[in-house]
């Protein structure tokens, strides 16, 4: 049988930049919490621990075997992958809620995904989708 050890002390802790996001999901079991929320809070996890967001990199640049890998994930496999790459996705009460989304940016961040031009065309693609639809004339970017 084998054991494998983390130095706990090594892996940047994600939990401690999802606080609020954590605490948004246990309010959520008591009352209705809007998705925006959700995703205006873990897109701020992210930009503080990556300086990246899932929105500032596509999907395509990841190949079919990384999707398959990503949709093949437990929460058994994700920490011990996190863990490898220098991350530790479990808080006070356990496994992190949103682990497969960070297991997404690890992987990004692993691929060498994370980069200004890659952002600037997934934003691109983004203003585009939004400007095809019906009833818009644009697109407000904070940046």
């Amino acid at each position: 049988m084998s054991t494998i050890a983390f130095d706990q002390f090594a892996l940047t802790r994600i939990a401690d930049f999802a606080r609020s996001l954590s605490y948004l999901h246990a309010i959520s079991r008591r009352r209705p919490v809007d998705d925006d929320q959700f995703d205006r809070e873990f897109n701020a996890v992210c930009l503080s621990v990556w300086g990246y967001t899932t929105d500032d990199v596509s999907d395509d640049l990841f190949s079919t075997a990384d999707h398959a890998w990503l949709d093949s994930l437990d929460e058994a496999q994700a920490r011990i992958f996190a863990a490898n790459q220098g991350y530790d996705l479990v808080d006070d009460n356990g496994m992190l809620t949103d682990w497969w989304g960070y297991c997404w940016m690890i992987l990004a961040e692993k691929r060498g995904l994370l980069t200004p031009e890659n952002r600037a065309a997934a934003r691109a693609a983004i203003e585009d989708k939004y400007l095809l639809a019906p009833n818009v004339i644009g697109v407000i970017v904070s940046r």
